[in-house]
C-alpha cells in the first residue's frame, strides 16, 4: 500500500487487517453540461484522494465544475467474498452517488463526513467497475463550502475550491456479522470505561470480548453478550494515566466477536482517559483549570489543497505549532481528516471541532435541514479522539441580506449535538450571533495594543467585551477570544491580504503580537485564545509559518512568540 498516495489506514481508531486501499490512478471527466451517464467517455486521468482543482491530482482545474465523474476496475478475489464488502469514502464533495457494475449501489450528501456503502451484492470475483458521480454546487445557499471561494478567483479569506473525491476511498472486507461501531466515554475519577456497542445484524446469540492495554501490558478484560440496538457495558481500569495536553497516554483496546467460541470479527482501538468540564468560568481537563493556547488551522495545502501530500504533513502541522507554544487549534471551516486527528491524539494536542457552515443559508429553518444530518455523521464518527476539547458546528453566521440569520437553527443543532454528545462543550457558532452556547466567544482583529489592552483588560466575571450588543446576550459563560491577531506580514509582496495594518518591521510585529496574546492571557477571566493564523493560505498573508510551512520571521521573533504563549496565563494558578 505504501506506493499508493495516502497510502495509510484511513480510519486508525477502528482497524481491521482486511481491506484494500483504492487511491491512485482513476478516470475521470468533467461533466459541465450535467448530461453525464455511468458509461459516459471518460477523457482524463485524476490521482485519488487529491482534488481535481489540486495540482497533485494531475488536473489542476480551477473553475467551477457542478459536476464531475470517476471510474476505475477494481479487481476481487474469491477470498474477499466470503463475508460482506463494504464501499468506504473518506470525503466526497458534495453530493455523492456510486455504482458498480453498472448498478447504482449508494448515495450520500454532505461534502465534509465519511461513509460507507455496503456493495456485497453488487460485485463479484475479478474486475469489477467502479464508478463515482460528484454534484457540487457551491453557490446556491444549499450547502456548506466553509473557506472555498464562491467568485472564480480566491479572494481575501477565501480560497481554491474543492470538487468530488478528497480523501482516500478504500474497501474493508468484514463477516457477514461484524462489529459496525464502539462509542468510549471514560472517567479518570472512576477508572472507568464505559463502552456502547453495535453490531450491523443480530440473527443469533453473539458475544464481545473487550481487552484493554497501557503500553503493552494488559488491564483489563470482559466478554458481554450483545443485544439488539446496542450494549452497554462498563470496565475498570487500575492506576488510570490521564490523556493530558503533550501528556498522550493513551491506552490500547482490542474488541472480538465472538460466535460460540469463535471470533468471527477483530478490531483495533485506543482510547484516553480524560475529561472536560466547565467549572468557574473556565474550561477544566481532568479536574483543572487550563487556558488554550490555540491557533487557527485552516487545513489547507499548496498542492492538495483539502487534502495534505502525505500522512507526515498533518502530524508536521501540530508539531510546528506545538514549538511555537501553542497547546491547540481551531480546526477552521473544515472537518479534518482522522488521521490528523489520530496525530493530535498521539501528540497531546487539543483542538475544537468544527463544520465547514459558511456557505449554507441558514435565515430559515431550511438550513438545519441541510446541515444536521452530516454534522451527526461528523460527531459520531470523532466522538472518540481525546484530542477534541468541544465541538463548534457554526462559524460567524452573518445575515444574508436584509433576512437575519435564524437563531432556531443554531439552537437546535446545538441541543441535538449536546444529546449526540453530552461530554464536550458545545460552542453554536463562533464569534456571532449567539443563541445557546457553552462558552462565550468573540472574535477581534484590533491591532492597536493599548486599545485591544484596555478592551480585555476590563473583562471581569460579570461584564465582557461585547462586538454585537442586541444581537446576542452573555449569560456568565466562559469567556473566550476564538480570533484575534491576523496580522499581514509579506515583506516585498504587493499584494495579499490580512487583518488591519500591516506591522512596518519584524520588531513592531514581535511587540504587537506579544502585547496582544499577554492582555488575554493576564485576565483571570478569560479561558482561552486562538490566533490567526499558523500559515499563510494563498493570498492571506496572515500566518506564522508561509503556506510551505517555512518560516517567514528571525529566529528572535519566533522566541518572542514562543515565550508569550508559553508564559502563565491567570487562570491556571492556584485556586
Amino acid at each position: 500500500m505504501t506506493n499508493l498516495p495516502r497510502g495509510e489506514y484511513p480510519r486508525p481508531q477502528f482497524v481491521r487487517s482486511a481491506w484494500q486501499n483504492l487511491n491512485g490512478a482513476w478516470e475521470f471527466r468533467i461533466d459541465h453540461g450535467k448530461r453525464g451517464r455511468p458509461d459516459s467517455h471518460f477523457d482524463k486521468t485524476i490521482l485519488v484522494p487529491f482534488c481535481p482543482e489540486s495540482k497533485l491530482s494531475g488536473i489542476e482545474n480551477r473553475d467551477f465544475m457542478e459536476s464531475v465523474w470517476y471510474r476505475r476496475t477494481v479487481i476481487l478475489t474469491h477470498e474477499q467474498l466470503a463475508g460482506r464488502v463494504l464501499l468506504h469514502f473518506g470525503a466526497v464533495d458534495y453530493a455523492c452517488t456510486a455504482f458498480l457494475n453498472g448498478q447504482k449501489c449508494g448515495t450520500h450528501r454532505g461534502g465534509y463526513s465519511s461513509f460507507q456503502f455496503d456493495i456485497t451484492e453488487y460485485v463479484h470475483a475479478g474486475e469489477n467497475t467502479l464508478v463515482v458521480h460528484a454534484v457540487d454546487h457551491q453557490r446556491g445557499g444549499k450547502q456548506p463550502h466553509g473557506k472555498q471561494c464562491d467568485k472564480y478567483h480566491s479572494k481575501g479569506c477565501f480560497y481554491t475550491r474543492t470538487t468530488g473525491i478528497w480523501q482516500t476511498v478504500w474497501l474493508e472486507f468484514v463477516p457477514r456479522m461484524y462489529l459496525k461501531s464502539v462509542q468510549v466515554t471514560t472517567d479518570y475519577r472512576m477508572g472507568s470505561v464505559t463502552f456502547l456497542a453495535t453490531v450491523n445484524e443480530l440473527p443469533k446469540a453473539l458475544t464481545l470480548r473487550t481487552s484493554i492495554s497501557f503500553d503493552g501490558k494488559p488491564c483489563a478484560s470482559f466478554e458481554t453478550p450483545l443485544s439488539a440496538g446496542g450494549t452497554i457495558y462498563t470496565m475498570q481500569v487500575g492506576d488510570v494515566k490521564c490523556w493530558d495536553i503533550l501528556q498522550p497516554n493513551l491506552y490500547d483496546v482490542t474488541y472480538e466477536l465472538l460466535d460460540g467460541n469463535a471470533v468471527i470479527d477483530t478490531v483495533q482501538s485506543y482510547f484516553g482517559f480524560r475529561t472536560v468540564e466547565l467549572r468557574e468560568h473556565s474550561l477544566w481537563l481532568n479536574g483543572r483549570p487550563i487556558f488554550q493556547r490555540l491557533v487557527l488551522d485552516q487545513g489547507y495545502y499548496p498542492d492538495g489543497v483539502y487534502t495534505a501530500p502525505t500522512d507526515a504533513d498533518l502530524k508536521r502541522d501540530i508539531e510546528l505549532s506545538i514549538a511555537l507554544g501553542f497547546n491547540g487549534a481551531r480546526l477552521h471551516q473544515k472537518v479534518f481528516e482522522e488521521r490528523f486527528l489520530c496525530w493530535a491524539d498521539r501528540l497531546g494536542y487539543l483542538v475544537w471541532g468544527e463544520q465547514a457552515s459558511w456557505g449554507l443559508d441558514i435565515t430559515t429553518s431550511e438550513g438545519l435541514i441541510n446541515f444536521l444530518p452530516e454534522w451527526l455523521e461528523v460527531v459520531a464518527r470523532d466522538r472518540n479522539h481525546p484530542s477534541i476539547i468541544g465541538w463548534c458546528p457554526f462559524n460567524e453566521t452573518w445575515d444574508q441580506g436584509r433576512r437575519r440569520a435564524d437563531k432556531r437553527v443554531l439552537e437546535a443543532v446545538y441541543l441535538t449535538t449536546k444529546a449526540a454528545d453530552p461530554t464536550r462543550p458545545v460552542i453554536d457558532t463562533s464569534g456571532n450571533y449567539h443563541a445557546r452556547t457553552d462558552l462565550y466567544d468573540v472574535h477581534d482583529y484590533e491591532q492597536d495594543v493599548v486599545q485591544f489592552a484596555a478592551r480585555y483588560g476590563a473583562v471581569t466575571r460579570d461584564s465582557i467585551y461585547e462586538p454585537h450588543p442586541g444581537r446576542q446576550q452573555y449569560e456568565g459563560q466562559p469567556y473566550f477570544i476564538s480570533e484575534y491577531g491576523g496580522a499581514w506580514w509579506a515583506p516585498g509582496q504587493k499584494k495579499g491580504w490580512g487583518y488591519g495594518k500591516a506591522p512596518e518591521s519584524e520588531a513592531e510585529f514581535g511587540r504587537r503580537y506579544t502585547g496582544l496574546t499577554r492582555a488575554l492571557m493576564d485576565n483571570p477571566h478569560i479561558c482561552a485564545l486562538c490566533y490567526t493564523q499558523l500559515y499563510d493560505v494563498e493570498q492571506e498573508q496572515n500566518g506564522l509559518y508561509t503556506y510551505q510551512r517555512e518560516p517567514k520571521f528571525s529566529p528572535k521573533i519566533y522566541e518572542q512568540i514562543r515565550a508569550a504563549n508559553s508564559a502563565p496565563a491567570a487562570n491556571e494558578k492556584e485556586r
